[in-house]
Parts: C-alpha cells; sequence; structure tokens
C-alpha cells in the first residue's frame, strides 16, 4: 500500500534562520542542501494536500540563535505555514514533549510520519526516537536533515557527516526507516 492512502503527516523540524550562523552551531555543517529538499517535500505535501506539520524550537539559552528574542529563531521564508498548518513551539529536543504534537496527530488518525528538518542528531533524532516509541510508522528523509561538527569528549572534533550518519545509522530500523528523498518518493 503507497503512502499517500495511509495519509502520511510531513513534520517539519527547526527550519529556521539561525541555523545560518554556523559558528554558533560548531561549524562545518552537512548537506547544504537539506533545506532546498525538505521544501521540494513540503511542496509534494502541498500538492497532494497531505497533513504538514511545522516545529520551532524555542531556546530557554538566550545566548542561543534560537532564543525568540533573536532574528535566528524565525522560520526560514520558504516554510511558513499556510492554510491553517499548524506551528508547533517546543522548548526542548523533542517535537512531542512539552507540546500537542501527539494529540493533534491522534486527532486525525495520523499514524505515519516523515521527518525532516535539523538537526539529525538533536531535534531530529529526539523526535524520531519518540515518534517510534509511540507506535508511529516513521519515515527519516536522510538528505532532508543535516547536522554539524561536534567536540568529542576529550577535546577532538568529529565532522558533521559523521555525526549525521552515526545518527541515522542508530534510528534506522530502530525507530524509523531511513531513506533518501527519491526513496521515499518511489513509495509514494
Amino acid at each position: 500500500m503507497s503512502l499517500t492512502k495511509k495519509k502520511p503527516a510531513l513534520i517539519l523540524i527547526d527550519l529556521q534562520k539561525g541555523w545560518e550562523k554556523t559558528e554558533h552551531w560548531g561549524g562545518n555543517r552537512n548537506n547544504p542542501y537539506a533545506e532546498k529538499v525538505a521544501k521540494e517535500l513540503l511542496d509534494i505535501w502541498r500538492e497532494k494536500d497531505l497533513p504538514v506539520f511545522h516545529i520551532i524550537h524555542s531556546s530557554t539559552d538566550p545566548n542561543s540563535e534560537l532564543h525568540e528574542s533573536k532574528p535566528g529563531f524565525q522560520m526560514l521564508n520558504e516554510f511558513q505555514p499556510i492554510d491553517g498548518e499548524p506551528l508547533i513551539i517546543k522548548h526542548v529536543n523533542s517535537g512531542f514533549i512539552g507540546t500537542d504534537l501527539k494529540e493533534r496527530l491522534d486527532t486525525q488518525d495520523i499514524d505515519k510520519l516523515v521527518i525532516a528538518g535539523l538537526t539529525t542528531n538533536h531535534c531530529v533524532s529526539t523526535t524520531t526516537r519518540m515518534a517510534g516509541n509511540f507506535g508511529f510508522e516513521v519515515y527519516l528523509v536522510s538528505d532532508a536533515s543535516a547536522t554539524f561538527d561536534r567536540k568529542g569528549l576529550n577535546g577532538e572534533v568529529f565532522e558533521a557527516e559523521l555525526i549525521h550518519q552515526t545518527a541515522l545509522a542508530s534510528l534506522n530500523e530502530e525507530f524509523a526507516t531511513v531513506l533518501d528523498k527519491n526513496a521515499l518518493l518511489e513509495i509514494l
């Protein structure tokens, strides 16, 4: 059965302007085309009149680029909700904690989720893990997500692509099916 017959929801996570300041997040971001791919998915979902949920992060840290007092809190222009698409604001990594996301999904009898956004190893991973634990059938789009370099416990730097790939590997077949946009569109 195709995903469209099951009415999958597209969950877009933290597509905000604050990520443009890469040095704030550790520098060297992988997958510079993640937003472009996420926008292609959004356009497809809108064309097929499938449910879309926008989630953004409102950091409690006033120094964060995602704090509501900073310009980086704002969504990227091309991802502004339209036609009643919900905008859910979260204060922690998971789109489910402290929000009504699960209730909204349950009310609409949605049991399949397609997840895209930033960053792979933080909010995307945490939301994906919780979605899988809640029993949703989850598809994480690998080329519609990205992350940044991370500093290890001993000061070593782990490159963004390595962080991205290990996060995806940890999620695949445990919490979600990880696939790229083209593989997802074959299912559609």
